[in-house]
């Protein structure tokens, strides 16, 4: 009996710990740039530069073994593209539509993943998880504050960029899923997906700099920060913390449940963070907020009541 559920329940508590870690870094990010006004694609860079030469030094002194990807490498370099090119997609969409609607359009991938998932993975794709997108996506709208007409009066590009942050996010979950098949380990995994992805994001910003919003102008634009000794240990802590606690768990919890369960339970992101804000930043929740908030915790509920009720029957049967 323990060895059917437990994976599971471990895998939804890992899940739930990720989205809730991942939530702080909006905190981070924010005073970033509102503080330095540091662009968005060089904090993207060195955040996960950071995040790659910290997590390098763990796994050198203390697990050596899991420095070797068995012949992976490959695989693990399309990986870091596809983050370095999902982080530079959500930057787009943000500039386009504005954070409340780019937040929508990017948790799209709940729905993305669980039909990928099904056609590629061949996970199940019952009506219960159906059900589960479509109310936790609702509620995501809720607390995004994307009810505004006004908020949605975007342009064929700003609606496209968004759809594929979405589509990118769907991308970057699956892999994760398929690379826990493989055998890697979700933390051998986080360590070449963030280092690749550091290299795409300088080449990003040295190459792409004039195109994207939030790149760097000019080659020294990357040491923004200067000797703002506060402003690299800030970044510093974004990245061993939020960035890698969030992202390594997230990988953790691929390994024990299909990407799209994982991804759906992930939507509970801006939960997390407008929960923060409220207790830290003395931003207020209303009514609508609360609403959406309960019916994404909703939709994760829903689904565990499901698929705990399978597992039950599954284990009678047998």
């Amino acid at each position: 009996m323990t060895s059917q559920t437990s994976p599971s329940t471990r895998g939804y508590a890992v899940a739930l710990g990720s989205a809730a870690i991942l939530s702080t870094t909006a905190v981070f990010i924010r005073y970033l740039t509102q503080t330095y006004t540091l662009p968005a694609l060089v904090l993207a860079f060195w955040r996960d530069l950071f995040l790659a030469v910290s997590l390098c030094l763990i796994l050198w002194f203390f697990f050596p073994a899991r420095l070797r990807v068995n012949g992976s490498l490959g695989y693990l370099f399309i990986y870091g593209a596809v983050l370095a090119v999902f982080n530079s997609v959500w930057t787009l969409s943000v500039a386009f539509n504005g954070a409340a609607v780019a937040t929508v359009l990017a948790y799209s991938s709940a729905a993305f993943t669980a039909l990928l998932g099904h056609w590629i993975l061949k996970e199940t794709l019952s009506w219960a998880k159906g059900i589960a997108i479509i109310v936790s996506l609702s509620g995501c709208t809720l607390v995004a504050g994307a009810l505004n007409p006004q908020t949605w009066t975007l342009n064929p590009i700003g609606i496209s960029t968004g759809i594929v942050s979405g589509l990118l996010w769907a991308t970057y979950s699956l892999m994760g899923r398929s690379a826990s098949r493989r055998g890697l380990n979700p933390w051998t995994t986080l360590l070449y997906t963030f280092g690749f992805a550091t290299v795409f994001l300088l080449g990003f910003n040295l190459g792409l700099g004039k195109f994207l919003p939030g790149a760097t102008q000019h080659p020294g634009d990357l040491f923004w920060l200067g000797t703002s000794w506060s402003g690299w240990g800030i970044l510093f802590l974004l990245s061993i913390g939020p960035t890698l606690g969030g992202f390594g768990l997230y990988n953790v919890a691929l390994t024990l449940l299909p990407s799209s369960v994982a991804n759906l339970i992930a939507t509970s992101e801006p939960v997390w963070t407008a929960l923060i804000a409220y207790a830290f930043l003395g931003e207020r929740l209303t009514g609508v907020q609360i609403l959406g908030s309960l019916m994404v915790l909703g939709g994760v509920l829903l689904l565990r009541l499901y698929e705990n009720k399978a597992e039950r029957s599954l284990r009678w049967t047998s």
